[in-house]
């Protein structure tokens, strides 16, 4: 059962999610009003997934997810903790910074309880999310291929064509499921591709895989790519 943390200082939105995810078989382990409390409960609880709002008091949500994911914690399974990050607001700025320190996923307050539990789950698998009204023109936006970026463990020479497909693919904001049927793989073989990129290119998750698509050139906001792909598995 997947094992989730609800971090907000409203209580009737950490209470209507908990109702929501319990009701879906989702197991709410803790809730916190605050980064500095969603930090003490993540080393308490060590949950599959933390639903994190962005503005909280003391500690916001953004300070509290640099905090966590600093130290690779872990679940009780010992996979990666992933954080999903909630807010009111539909703000450019915000979503760059969250993806960049390790997020795996970006939500409004506002989405329907399906949407919730789906994206509860998709994260806790190890894929990304961004909210439908959230595209990746914003990643496109603030990601700028940087010279020295791309020299910091990102080469991506160490890639094979396959894996710079994958990686091309899945900064497009493609799932596992999606990759699979695009590349008419079985999803093991996506899985294993994608644990291979993270590896190479020194990443915590997929999300990071995205930043670094973007970052490097390999995907641009004109829709054009570094070098080229084969269709070799």
């Amino acid at each position: 059962m997947t094992r989730v943390l609800i971090a907000d200082d409203q209580t009737l939105v950490c209470t209507g999610f908990a109702m929501i995810l319990t009701a879906a078989g989702v197991e709410v382990v803790g809730q916190a009003a605050n980064g500095a409390e969603a930090i003490v409960a993540t080393r308490r609880h060590r949950p599959d997934v933390i639903l994190m709002d962005i503005r909280m008091p003391e500690v916001d949500g953004l300070e509290a997810t640099r905090r966590i994911l600093s130290g690779a914690p872990t679940t009780a399974d010992g996979e990666p903790i992933r954080v999903l990050m909630l807010t009111t607001f539909d703000l450019d700025q915000y979503v760059y910074a969250a993806l960049s320190i390790g997020a795996s996923g970006f939500l409004l307050k506002d989405v329907r309880p399906d949407q919730l539990v789906h994206a509860v789950r998709l994260v806790r698998q190890g894929d990304a999310l961004l909210a439908p009204t959230i595209t990746r023109r914003l990643v496109e936006r603030f990601a700028r291929a940087d010279p020295d970026r791309v020299a910091l463990h990102r080469d991506l020479a160490t890639l094979t064509p396959r894996e710079r497909e994958v990686l091309t693919l899945l900064a497009r904001g493609l799932s596992n499921t999606e990759l699979a049927t695009a590349l008419h793989l079985s999803e093991a073989t996506v899985k294993t591709h994608v644990t291979r990129i993270l590896t190479k290119l020194q990443l915590r998750d997929r999300m990071q895989a995205v930043v670094v698509a973007y970052e490097t050139g390999l995907v641009t906001p004109s829709g054009r790519q570094l070098g080229s792909t084969t269709s070799q598995g």
